[in-house]
């Protein structure tokens, strides 16, 4: 199964700006699926934004116009570009690379992203 490592999360002003990274281990990153979803205090984890092996993006009502899916897979890497970020995206951000478990895909431990004054 793929490891996946997140990075980039923090605390960040309204308005203010982050990108998070996931980096995958491992071949056949190119071929597969990848996502950022999130997951807010005593909500369900939603997506927040996809991108197909062939580069189509897909995003939340809530994320577009604001974020930015992107991958490098000379690097096994897909980025979360996030601006004009609001108080109500704070969550634990997971990203996912080949859709659920039970298809072999895989799941990040998560990065924190607080939006606050």
């Amino acid at each position: 199964q793929v490891q996946l490592m997140e990075s980039g999360g923090g605390l960040v002003q309204p308005g203010g700006s982050l990108r998070l990274s996931c980096t995958a281990s491992g071949s056949f990153f190119s071929s597969k699926f990848a996502g950022w979803y999130r997951q807010a205090p005593g909500k369900e984890r939603e997506l927040v934004a996809s991108i197909t092996a062939g580069g189509s993006t897909n995003y939340a009502n809530s994320a577009k116009g604001r974020f930015t899916i992107s991958r490098d897979n000379a690097k096994n890497t897909v980025h979360l570009q996030m601006n004009s970020l609001k108080p109500e995206d704070t969550a634990v951000y997971y990203c996912n690379v080949g859709g659920p478990p039970t298809l072999g895909g895989s799941w990040g431990q998560g990065t924190q992203v607080t939006v606050s004054s």
